[in-house]
């Protein structure tokens, strides 16, 4: 979509995926590698009474998700800003997630071009927000 398509209040409903104790301890091992993602034993004893997914990850996940969607397309420039991201639930072996979307600001700017910025939110299949923040982006005019 160009940058004049969006305005706030839009709402955008992605697919959903499931997030496999492969992926996490995958994911885990380069990018995040601390026991609660990589030790079962360990992670079994602690808070979360297993191994849960970085929340590096969940918000990795939710961009693939929201890109998916195909809503920006070619249109999009490049990323700006991520804002006020907070990880609100743990995302364990074998939960699906979903993300809502929905426009929060447009701003013109020069050269044909606009921000748009869009705040997510993450959901398990128990329909229990696990993650949210802010992604603003530059898009085409």
């Amino acid at each position: 979509m160009k940058f004049n398509e969006f305005s706030v209040g839009q709402r955008f409903t992605t697919q959903s995926i499931k997030i496999t104790k492969e992926s996490i301890t995958a994911f885990a091992a380069v990018y995040d590698p601390q026991y609660m993602h990589l030790d079962e034993e360990k992670a079994g004893q602690g808070r979360f009474k297993g191994i849960i997914a970085s929340g590096i990850q969940t918000m990795a996940v939710t961009f693939k998700l929201w890109v998916e969607t195909g809503t920006y397309g070619d249109d999009v420039i490049a990323g700006t800003a991520m804002n006020n991201l907070t990880f609100i639930k743990p995302v364990y072996p074998e939960d699906e997630l979903h993300a809502v979307v929905e426009v929060s600001a447009v701003q013109e700017k020069k050269n044909e071009t606009g921000s748009v910025t869009v705040f997510l939110s993450t959901f398990n299949q128990r329909d229990e927000k696990v993650f949210e923040g802010e992604l603003t982006v530059l898009v085409k005019k």
